[in-house]
């Protein structure tokens, strides 16, 4: 039966797509547009034809499952051309989203009705994609250049009442009005003797015609956002072409550029991130119809930086939370801090003033540790020390009610060991935020012995409804993503032993996509974080770097030194220091290429996950994937590291860390699920 069904009313000839849960323009959907919108046209009766979809949304896209695939016709370019070239004229009724395909087909037809909450936009580009079926053509066109190049590089959505003021959106119906207002609509049009047809137009692309500079300004400005990507720059070269050549010209360099990302590595990669993202819910051996607890009061015991960011979490999604900390003044400055930071996303227009009253209002703060026994789910965030931890946790199993769930948000600790402190074992598991908690998306799930599966789900559903990437790893030193870091790390510090400098360290994974390097991470952290000065020994880098007053950007020096404006700048003191642990070391300095720096940093990162995929820790590599995406600002174009050593072949990892086998140390061991998929020729990703 085709998703697309028909029906005349009186003069209006309505075609509606019902494909649950999106409308997405898969085969089915495409052809039976094709085939409704030659059947309106055919029918001398008709003088009016009306595009909608039930469900919850519009057309929202692409069927992403189809690419790189066979294309089966009739191919969406093909239907957008036959909706614009109907003899009679189309009206496009639009609720929910109309996102990539869906906005290409709005776009093709000769007018378009929208309720106020809709959105539309081309988000091809965060698929390392551009709109392939006329998109890059058409929105100049509909809306001038300028204004069409931040929507299609930049992928962000408009809300309908942005698109009316844009002339995307030629009216707004009510929330509860949408087919009636495309009907008076197309009541009011039919009469008319022409209809705008959008490939035709040239009134809005007149100014970019004019100011044959916009484009290289553009590419200019927002020269951060489209490094090393090839998706912006063929969307820029697109919308650039709308301009200066006929349409039939920009279609045709638009599919040629669609083509070429489609089959390149890092659409694949994008793509990839796409499903592992929605993978990551899924959890092995529990059942789809696992029920979940209610959680209708978070407690945070906590009130530093992370429980502050963790609360809010919680309470923008609506969620009361109470945070307990022992002494007033913690409390005090770390509700002051939750404050001041809902304001600065306000004054950014990311909240209105009503909202940070309201989430604010949802806060509960006390020194009463008792406060938390009406909590449905409690969460520690308190410092990385076991006998605290377990301390806090006996005491916790006495005021929490029956049926609480006890999450630590440790980032290396064993839960088993700190869930064996409670009567309840079953009810505690890891709930890892990564910092700032209320802006990183990220959550690692950990999964305790004994945690039962409804503890489990209800810990993944809690993640998504405030706005988290869930994933779910099993008990070990570091969990998924900390685990692998600390082989990073040891090797960062090697090699610093070894003759290269920190900042050659850093830029070779800063010009690899990483947001920032070990040393600059370290110094952003604070290098003071786990040292004592009662017990230090001047035995590492970092020690004497503390002992000295250099602790990072805190304090203006770390490993770098700092400028009033955080600006880096590679320190001589530093290098004298590394040098003469170098010399005790015994090993003579030598020169690093880039590439060789970046092989002894992330080879033995995806020997690391090869290892937690062997025993278990984690269920699947694109799991691992998302934890270092989201969690670690890995570069979303190469897909995350298990899939980049699937690009690059394992079989290159394995020759790369044989090679270095020397350096990497005495105690490092390859990982026999690596050799096996190498000496296979097979991937980590299926």
């Amino acid at each position: 039966m085709s998703p697309i069904s028909t029906r005349k009313d009186g003069k209006l000839f309505w075609i509606i797509s019902d494909n649950p849960p999106v409308n997405a323009l898969g085969h089915a959907v495409r052809a039976g547009l094709a085939e409704a919108i030659a059947k309106g046209n055919a029918d001398g009766g008709v003088q009016a034809i009306i595009i909608a979809c039930d469900g919850r949304t519009f057309f929202a896209g692409a069927d992403i499952t189809e690419f790189g695939k066979p294309l089966q016709a009739p191919g969406l370019p093909e239907v957008c051309d036959a909706i614009e070239s109907s003899s009679k004229p189309v009206i496009a009724a639009i609720h929910g989203t109309a996102l990539g395909g869906g906005l290409e087909v709005a776009l093709a037809c000769h007018y378009r009705v929208a309720v106020p909450s809709a959105k539309l936009g081309l988000p091809e580009v965060k698929l390392g994609l551009l709109p392939g079926a006329g998109g890059t053509q058409r929105l100049p066109r509909v809306i001038g250049a300028e204004a069409a190049l931040g929507m299609i590089v930049s992928g962000n959505p408009v809300g309908a009442k942005a698109a009316h003021a844009a002339g995307l959106v030629d009216k707004l119906a009510e929330e509860d009005g949408l087919r009636d207002a495309a009907a008076a609509l197309a009541k009011e049009v039919m009469d008319r003797d022409t209809h705008p047809v959008t490939s035709r137009r040239g009134d809005k692309i007149r100014a970019a015609k004019e100011d044959p500079g916009l484009f290289d300004r553009f590419r200019k400005d927002n020269a951060r956002m489209i490094l090393g990507l090839d998706a912006p720059e063929a969307c820029i070269a697109a919308v650039e072409a709308a301009v200066n050549v006929p349409f039939e010209k920009g279609t045709a360099l638009e599919r040629e550029l669609f083509m070429k990302l489609v089959t390149g590595d890092q659409s694949k990669a994008m793509r990839h991130v796409f499903f592992a993202e929605r993978m990551a819910q899924k959890i092995d051996g529990l059942p789809k119809d696992t029920a979940t607890y209610r959680i209708e009061r978070v407690g945070i015991l906590g009130a530093g930086t992370m429980g502050g960011g963790i609360a809010m979490n919680f309470l923008t999604a609506g969620i009361p939370v109470t945070m307990v900390e022992r002494e007033q003044a913690a409390l005090d400055r770390g509700v002051s801090i939750m404050r001041k930071n809902y304001e600065r996303s306000a004054a950014k227009g990311k909240f209105k003033p009503e909202q940070v009253e309201a989430a604010m209002g949802r806060l509960s703060p006390t020194l009463d540790f008792e406060a938390l026994g009406d909590c449905d789910l409690i969460i520690e965030a308190v410092f990385e020390n076991m006998d605290l931890k377990k301390d806090i946790f006996s005491r916790l199993d006495q005021v929490a009610k029956p049926g609480a769930i006890l999450a630590s948000n440790t980032s290396y600790l064993d839960i088993d060991e700190i869930a064996a402190q409670t009567r309840r074992p079953d009810h505690v598991l890891g709930m890892h935020f990564f910092s700032p908690a209320n802006v990183m998306k990220l959550l690692e799930v950990v999964r305790g012995r004994e945690t039962t599966p409804a503890v489990l789900a209800t810990a993944m559903a809690v993640g998504k409804k405030i706005g988290k990437v869930a994933v779910v790893s099993g008990v070990c030193h570091g969990f998924i993503g900390n685990r692998m870091l600390a082989a990073r790390q040891e090797q960062a510090n090697a090699l610093l032993l070894e003759g290269a400098t920190p900042w050659q360290i850093d830029d070779a994974l800063t010009s690899f996509g990483m947001p920032m390097g070990p040393f600059q991470m370290a110094d952003l952290a604070g290098l003071d974080i786990g040292w004592n000065p009662e017990t230090t020994s001047s035995s590492t880098v970092r020690e004497v770097l503390c002992e000295q007053g250099r602790r990072g950007q805190k304090t203006g020096k770390g490993f770098y030194d700092y400028g009033e404006d955080r600006s880096r700048t590679p320190s001589k003191e530093v290098e004298a220091i590394i040098a003469d642990f170098a010399r005790k070391s015994g090993k003579p300095p030598r020169d690093f290429t880039e590439g060789e720096i970046r092989e002894r940093l992330i080879y033995p990162m995806i020997n690391e996950g090869a290892k937690i995929l062997e025993e278990g820790i984690a269920q699947r590599a694109s799991d691992i994937d998302i934890v270092w995406l989201y969690g670690y600002g890995w570069p979303a174009w190469t897909g995350g590291p298990m899939f980049w050593a699937d690009t690059i072949g394992v079989g290159r990892v394995l020759s790369g860390l044989e090679r270095h086998g020397r350096a990497l140390g005495e105690d490092f061991t390859i990982s026999d699920r690596l050799k096996t998929i190498a000496e296979d020729g097979r991937r980590f990703n299926g």
